[in-house]
């Protein structure tokens, strides 16, 4: 394995954070070999390489020789170290192409800009192995010369929970992918996420910090160590926008982009997401004992199955233009309609 600084997919985060490498093919070249380009050389010794994906592997900076990245021109000599590196480890799983509908809202020849559903997974893991955004993608990309199928997330920058909706960016070439991967790592694309939380917060804006990493009492959960022993620095900075009597509509904007990093951090303000049955924010957590108004609430659940968390912006740099693309995207149905109904609450109670 080859540490980079891109980054490996953890299990259902919002961003791929601390990349390894993996080396896919090492090759040494044999002493009695003439000097010669780098991608004619790998094209006679992997099968089924052709040789305008191995220049695009090049151009991504995932052939090395000697440790270092080289580009397609490269005349290797004997004794020289090649190897192929990949994002992902080689492995055996089966991505089925499927026939998903995608909400697309931007491509050209490097990217797409989608805006994902609510309850689609994105990447298949233990229990979900066909019907997930991966899924999708393979069957989507399935006519790109320079697809690779057996890469088992199929252009995946950065994702975002099953049963959060909105924006990602999912590249369509290697070049894309691993500088879409460096803006993430740097931190320097721009995600705003709104949420509806539970209770009224504190100031109107402000700023979480605190490690987020596993339970050690529940390894399905995650949780903050504001100390810092344990976990990964995540920052997360807030602003309300709006009351609703016992919830506030926030707007969220990530500096990192830890696993669960906004569900995470709103809990331990106090302000569990509304209807997160992970962090507890699927309880009424605030209001009054009436069995009327328990009532109200449940049916918001029932029009929100789901947390109340939509990735609302994205902004990054296009990879190969060097263009500043800004996308925004509306709330979806079901949050919409949880928040009306919170409005319609509030302003039948100050009537009263």
């Amino acid at each position: 394995m080859v540490e980079d600084k891109n980054s490996d997919l953890g299990d259902d985060s919002e961003e791929l954070d601390d990349q390894v490498m993996y080396e896919h093919h090492k090759l040494e070249v044999d002493p009695g070999q003439k000097m010669l380009r780098v991608d004619k050389y790998l094209v006679n010794r992997i099968d089924n390489a052709s040789r305008s994906r191995i220049q695009a592997a090049a151009d991504a900076g995932n052939i090395l020789v000697n440790g270092q990245s080289v580009k397609s021109n490269y005349k290797v000599k004997p004794g020289d170290e090649v190897a192929v590196v990949m994002d992902f480890p080689r492995r055996e799983l089966k991505i089925i192409p499927e026939d998903i509908p995608l909400n697309i809202v931007y491509e050209d020849d490097q990217l797409i800009v989608l805006n994902k559903q609510p309850g689609l997974v994105v990447h298949p893991g233990h229990g979900n192995y066909s019907g997930t955004l991966v899924n999708a993608l393979a069957y989507y990309f399935k006519d790109l010369p320079l697809f690779n199928s057996a890469d088992p997330r199929p252009g995946l920058v950065h994702r975002i929970d099953k049963n959060t909706s909105g924006l990602m960016v999912v590249a369509k070439t290697e070049l894309a992918k691993n500088k879409l991967s460096l803006q993430f790592f740097e931190k320097t694309t721009k995600r705003q996420y709104v949420a509806l939380v539970w209770g009224n917060l504190k100031e109107p804006n402000g700023t979480v910090e605190g490690n987020i990493g596993r339970s050690q009492k529940d390894r399905q959960v995650f949780t903050v160590y504001p100390e810092g022993e344990h976990g990964k620095p995540a920052v997360t900075h807030y602003k309300v926008l709006e009351e609703l009597g016992y919830v506030n509509l926030v707007q969220c904007q990530l500096e990192t982009g830890r696993t669960h990093q906004i569900r995470v951090h709103m809990k331990y303000l106090g302000h569990p997401i509304f209807n997160d049955d992970t962090y507890g924010g699927n309880q009424v957590l605030r209001g009054t004992t009436f069995s009327k108004y328990k009532q109200f609430v449940h049916n918001c659940f029932k029009v929100l199955p789901r947390q109340a968390l939509h990735a609302k912006t994205l902004g990054f740099v296009h990879p190969t233009t060097g263009e500043a693309m800004l996308f925004d995207s509306e709330l979806p149905e079901d949050m919409s309609e949880a928040i009306e109904k919170w409005r319609a609450y509030i302003s039948n109670r100050n009537i009263e």
